[in-house]
């Protein structure tokens, strides 16, 4: 049996600019690469066409063909990662396991029980940061402690970059040393219980003027002022060291997105309990109303709010929302119909491409008044005022409720003022007790 080391792909569904993969590559043996579609997470997708899946498994048959060329070949697996991990001791003698790090509670729990395993072999299980630029503590508060305001966050963040932490890491240079060997047959997705489409995702590489006009763009949802990476991100299917480095000389304002990514993930790091609880323990106190017919309507976009309902038409056919409408459509259902932000935070999971644990429960506490550096709990969207702000052409609507102004198009499930006021008095109500 051929000695060998082990690089496993999660969220970095890529060959070029890897750092764990450059890592392997490097390490003076021949690498094998591994993906396991893991059956704890996908046991957890009602939908047995999620364009998630589907994305994974056409990134990883890029990953494979790739491979195939250079003599090599991408393993795929399905099932209870330990059960895979010991498929594997039994297939290669291993020397060494590479793979970056995922920040995620259930991956870090994950990560653990493998390190555990290969560990009994007298395996070590080297773990690298590529998914962002700084991860969970190297941007500290002088006292050493996180920080939970997003401001003096970036600030200390955009003074730490420098060129080092903007590096590539040039696998390209070390492709050789792939284990060679015979392709293997690709798993389909119909053999893991999911079915395809002909769904077409975000272009990865369309989006250089995007960025530089992000300023002014950004905040209407008729036009294409968001670069769309969003999803590529969550997959690793791009390098956030080279989109940081054109943001550098681009965009200072879509590099601040960047940063909003990096503050919450790291504020799920260090206060895990942000997953199903508020950041702010007083708002746990909220009495929420949690009216199921009125969740039913936001869900299926018939709220009677056109850009309400414009947002969740989107996101319901597309997996997509524009950032300006998350925003309306998430104070909407906690602020307007007082339901719990973790009903709609799960809706978002089950529903966004780029759903991502530590932005979406950053965005869902923000939108209530619960989370760090929160809008406060006095501060309502009014649905109206940002239609006339951000949409004003009604395009936006038009193009997603194609009978808003008809006999059709449903009336306003709760009065704003109504809605408004209520709100603010069970807010208050909770926050003084």
């Amino acid at each position: 049996m051929k000695k060998v080391n082990i690089f496993w792909h999660r969220r970095d569904l890529r060959l070029e600019d890897n750092a764990g993969l450059f890592h392997a590559l490097k390490s003076g043996l021949p690498v094998v690469s591994v993906f396991i579609f893991d059956t704890e997470i996908l046991s957890k997708l009602k939908n047995k066409t999620d364009l998630r899946v589907q994305f994974i498994h056409q990134e990883l048959l890029n990953i494979k063909q790739q491979m195939n060329q250079m003599g090599s070949d991408l393993l795929v697996f399905y099932g209870q990662p330990i059960e895979v991990w010991n498929k594997l001791l039994a297939k290669f003698e291993i020397q060494e396991v590479f793979t970056n790090k995922d920040y995620e509670t259930y991956a870090i729990e994950r990560d653990q029980n493998v390190k555990t395993l290969l560990a009994q072999h007298q395996i070590s299980f080297n773990t690298y940061k590529d998914q962002c630029i700084f991860e969970y503590s190297e941007i500290l508060k002088d006292d050493g402690k996180p920080y939970t305001v997003y401001t003096p966050y970036s600030k200390k963040w955009k003074a730490k970059l420098n060129e080092f932490y903007l590096k590539p890491y040039p696998t390209e240079h070390y492709f050789d040393s792939f284990l060679k060997m015979e392709p293997e047959q690709m798993i389909n997705l119909e053999s893991i219980g999911f079915k395809t489409s002909n769904f077409v995702y975000p272009n990865k590489n369309s989006t250089s003027s995007v960025i530089k006009n992000y300023e002014k763009n950004r905040d209407f949802p008729s036009i294409e002022g968001t670069s769309r990476l969003s999803l590529h991100f969550r997959f690793g299917t791009i390098s956030v060291r080279e989109k940081a480095k054109k943001a550098l000389v681009t965009s200072e304002k879509w590099l601040n997105e960047l940063i909003w990514r990096e503050f919450y993930m790291q504020i799920l790091y260090h206060f895990p309990y942000v997953s199903n609880s508020a950041f702010k323990p007083e708002y746990n106190k909220i009495q929420w109303d949690n009216n199921d017919n009125h969740f039913k309507a936001w869900c299926d976009g018939k709220t009677g709010y056109p850009i309400v309902d414009a947002g969740m038409r989107e996101l319901n056919k597309t997996g997509f929302m524009h950032n300006r409408v998350r925003m309306i459509v998430a104070s909407f259902l906690c602020k307007h119909l007082l339901i719990d932000w973790k009903w709609g935070e799960a809706y978002f999971a089950e529903k966004l491409l780029d759903f991502d644990l530590a932005s979406n429960n950053g965005g869902w506490q923000w939108a209530a008044g619960s989370g760090v550096d929160a809008a406060p709990y006095f501060r309502i969207f009014n649905p109206q005022l940002q239609t006339e702000k951000f949409d004003k052409e009604l395009k936006y609507i038009k193009k997603w409720v194609p009978e808003f102004g008809t006999s059709l198009y449903p009336k306003p499930i709760i009065e704003h003022t109504f809605a408004r006021n209520r709100c603010l008095a069970v807010y208050k109500d909770a926050l003084s007790k």
